[in-house]
């Protein structure tokens, strides 16, 4: 039962170090021109095996073109990620990466919008 629990820890920690190494990777290390839009890593999910990862992607534009071009350029630039990923981490093997959109921040200001127009009606 002990060993488990560590795994766990284990997991949620190099969760939480791939999340801001991928962002500070994608941000400053790979100066792709088609990452016009700002963008957060908002999670990062890590199988138990280590083998694979789900990287959770918002990104922020005005421009519905824009925000798709961002994130097919993210996407598209998963292996020098991985590759950048291994240079700094200190594991035998590099998950595999697999970029997710994540549209819940968008969701979330339209549900606020939408019940401040309710409180302003009335």
């Amino acid at each position: 039962m002990q060993k488990n629990k560590s795994n766990v820890r284990r997991t949620d920690r190099l969760n939480s170090e791939f999340q801001k190494d991928i962002y500070e990777i994608i941000s400053r290390k790979l100066q792709n021109p088609k990452i016009s839009a700002m963008f957060s890593v908002l999670k990062v999910d890590t199988s138990k095996d280590l083998k694979h990862a789900k990287v959770y992607i918002s990104v922020y534009s005005t421009s519905e073109e824009k925000k798709k071009e961002t994130f097919e350029a993210i996407c598209n630039d998963a292996k020098k990620i991985r590759y950048e990923l291994s240079k700094g981490a200190r594991l035998r093997t590099v998950p595999e990466l697999t970029f997710i959109s994540d549209d819940s921040m968008d969701y979330s200001d339209k549900m606020e919008k939408l019940l401040n127009s309710l409180k302003s009606d009335n």
